[in-house]
């Protein structure tokens, strides 16, 4: 009998998957062509809204090397010279390529079309959109605060931009004088302080918020920080902002950090940058993929993170969100912009005010701001993360803690033990019956209980 149900659940799985990947086939191929018309339909409306032609991923420039540390850059016929500074060389080398190479039927037919048209010269491939946005900063030309016509301008998003303010929201808590000791807490992708300060917060002891000065922040892009249009979120600007907006003017010296999905790579960084001064680490879903040999590093963890799949729906988003640039900015059109109603909605259903501060985390952003984080950060780190952990277990000595649901079908459990592969002393902790977001939301009071300890048994680091 047990052997005939085995046999009936391989069938059903087997099928499942069938089905999957035959929907999933149509569904993306679909939306392939979607994204290629709404490219057009984006640039016209830019063009009619904001008199300018906008520069998008869609179609690759062709860039080659001039003397006197120049590019010569060409698109359709037209030429232009770029002249590069060397902050630009790096930020350049910190682009993921998968902003611009994103494997799809529409791609295809372009490349076999270029490979005509194009022959015998050496090129090599740019985005048009990157050396628009890199001649503002090379010529000095200073960000002007409008936002885009597609983007909220309510107060919650664009209050900063009055005061052309430069540091990130922080939500401070705990002891004015006498500190003792400091946390910080990074949350993941789309999301925002409220991430902690709706859960954790009000569920650390009275000892807790008399010892530690805790600091939330909303990521550049994220939440009440800046939102800059001509940013390119790459690691470097989010790790200088951080240290602008809380290490440099509070004067933090030493801390502890927690770190949510994508905020664990910050949190990696920002720990190799500050190798003395960080205490505990603590990663909830760090997105770690091994990456195989000859596989190229940032192509792979997009297709691990974004696999093109209808199902389970967390994929099917993440699809979205990673491989459709105007697809992705409709969505962001349709949600960010109208985030006052679907906050009032959540309020008007749910009644419950860590569901509706999560809303409002996962809306107020830009879609620059997610476009550019989610390839910059997650698949543009994919070839560093190796010696993030490699200096975090031969440089510092601080205890190193992870926490992951077992349900997580966004972030597989064995990210948390490949961390825990190549930094042996890590702990790692799954919860049961947990996923992506219910690993803090719901438990947050055995969970800030827990984060109590950790930090008491740091002490000695």
């Amino acid at each position: 009998m047990g052997v005939v149900v085995a046999k009936t659940r391989a069938f059903f799985a087997l099928t499942g998957r069938a089905i999957n990947e035959v929907l999933s086939f149509f569904v993306f191929s679909i939306l392939d062509v979607l994204d290629f018309v709404l490219c057009y339909a984006y640039r016209v409306a830019d063009f009619l809204i904001e008199a300018e032609w906008k520069p998008c991923y869609c179609s690759p420039a062709k860039e080659a090397m001039t003397g006197g540390g120049k590019i010569l850059v060409s698109e359709r016929g037209e030429s232009k010279v770029v002249r590069l500074t060397s902050p630009s060389k790096l930020q350049l080398e910190e682009i993921s390529d998968t902003l611009y190479a994103r494997p799809s039927c529409v791609a295809e037919v372009s490349k076999c079309t270029e490979r005509k048209r194009g022959r015998g010269r050496s090129v090599f491939a740019v985005n048009a959109a990157i050396v628009e946005m890199l001649q503002g900063k090379i010529g000095g030309q200073k960000f002007c605060p409008i936002p885009r016509w597609s983007d909220c301008d309510c107060e919650i998003c664009n209050s900063w931009a009055s005061s052309c303010k430069e540091t990130l929201f922080v939500h401070a808590d705990g002891p004015k004088d006498n500190v003792q000791e400091d946390v910080l807490f990074i949350h993941g992708f789309i999301s925002s302080s409220a991430f902690w300060t709706e859960t954790l917060f009000p569920n650390f002891s009275k000892s807790a918020k008399s010892t530690y000065r805790f600091f939330a922040i909303d990521l550049l892009g994220f939440g009440r920080s800046p939102k800059p249009a001509d940013s390119l979120y790459t690691l470097r600007e989010h790790l200088d902002m951080i240290e602008r907006s809380v290490l440099e003017p509070r004067k933090v010296k030493s801390f502890h950090i927690v770190a949510h999905s994508l905020g664990c790579i910050l949190a990696l960084a920002l720990a190799v940058k500050h190798p003395g001064s960080v205490k505990s680490l603590t990663l909830l879903a760090p997105p770690y993929f091994p990456i195989p040999k000859g596989e190229q590093g940032t192509q792979y963890l997009m297709r691990k993170l974004a696999p093109r799949r209808v199902w389970p729906l967390i994929a099917f988003g993440a699809s979205l969100a990673c491989w459709y640039e105007h697809v992705s900015r409709t969505i962001c059109l349709l949600i960010c912009k109208n985030h006052r109603v679907w906050n009032f909605i959540t309020k008007l259903i749910t009644r419950n005010r860590i569901k509706t501060f999560l809303i409002e985390g996962f809306c107020c952003h830009t879609h620059n701001a997610a476009w550019h984080t989610l390839h910059n950060i997650m698949c543009g780190t994919a070839g560093k993360i190796d010696s993030y952990l490699d200096t975090v277990r031969n440089r510092l000595k601080c205890s190193v803690t992870i926490y992951h649901g077992r349900n997580d079908e966004l972030i597989p459990v064995e990210c948390s033990y490949n961390v825990q592969s190549r930094i042996p002393r890590a702990r790692v902790k799954v919860v049961e019956k947990k996923d992506h977001i219910t690993i803090v939301v719901g438990r947050q009071q055995a969970f800030a209980r827990e984060l109590e300890e950790i930090w008491k048994s740091s002490k000695g680091n």
